[in-house]
């Protein structure tokens, strides 16, 4: 049984069914009920999950039922909506991201938590370590440090004589740290040479950009999460007038 497969078994054997809200009715007894905390709306992922769960069996409204809070953007009020799934006795709540992950842990310490799209659990203090969790909270990461190797072997293949990738990261972040580890025992198969540039802030991006102009590395990485619009386009702007391939790790988590 594959890792997927497995987390939706142990989660619908647990609880849950359609993805609305009944906020004063009772669910029926005996029918398990998940509570699912969105920051927004994200319609693929709601969609998945639903089919995930009608894969193994389960139905909606029948012997499943699930109970959804989305803070829609509104971050703030993400504790308050945790707070809510648990006076509602929920059997377990299934986050996605890091914010709402944190917002149901400051909300219970006993209800299961199943997280999604984390992109560091041991960084946040969710779990001891990922192979023994601990706690309340499993799930899944999206950090995937061993594929970190991968984006460098794609750049050699864009771009074959390549000798110099610069690497754009928060060294404060520990995520990071792991993946630049990995990407530094990749680089040396592929006879390529690193240059990290740290930006700890959305300030201190255009000295890093200065930096890589100076180091005139063959391609990029870029680490950081997804910034503001303008961030963004700044990064896009720099790989386009030194005319270098880049690849992305993802966005906020």
């Amino acid at each position: 049984m594959d890792r997927r497969r497995f987390l939706l078994s142990s989660l619908a054997g647990a609880v849950a069914a359609p993805l609305v809200d009944s906020a004063h009715a009772q669910p029926p007894k005996g029918i398990p009920l998940i509570g699912v905390l969105w920051e927004s709306t994200i319609a693929p992922r709601a969609e998945a999950f639903r089919q995930g769960l009608r894969e193994l069996g389960y139905k909606e409204g029948q012997n499943i039922l699930i109970e959804t809070r989305t803070a829609e953007g509104r971050v703030g009020g993400l504790s308050a909506l945790a707070a809510e799934l648990v006076q509602r006795d929920v059997d377990v709540i299934v986050t996605a991201g890091t914010t709402t992950t944190q917002a149901a842990k400051r909300a219970t310490s006993t209800i299961p938590v199943i997280m999604t799209f984390v992109s560091d659990p041991v960084e946040a203090g969710f779990v001891t370590s990922l192979a023994h969790p601990g706690g309340n909270i499993t799930g899944l990461t999206n950090l995937g440090p061993e594929l970190s190797g991968k984006w460098l072997e794609f750049l050699k293949q864009i771009a074959p004589n390549a000798s110099r990738v610069g690497v754009l990261m928060n060294s404060a972040t520990r995520s990071h740290r792991v993946l630049l580890k990995e990407m530094t025992n990749a680089a040396k198969t592929l006879v390529l040479q690193l240059q990290s540039v740290d930006v700890r802030d959305a300030n201190a991006l255009e000295g890093a950009l200065v930096m890589l102009k100076k180091a005139r590395p063959d391609a990029l990485v870029v680490l950081l999460p997804r910034g503001s619009e303008d961030q963004e386009k700044r990064i896009l702007e720099f790989t386009a007038m030194q005319r270098i391939p880049a690849i992305y790790h993802g966005g906020n988590s």
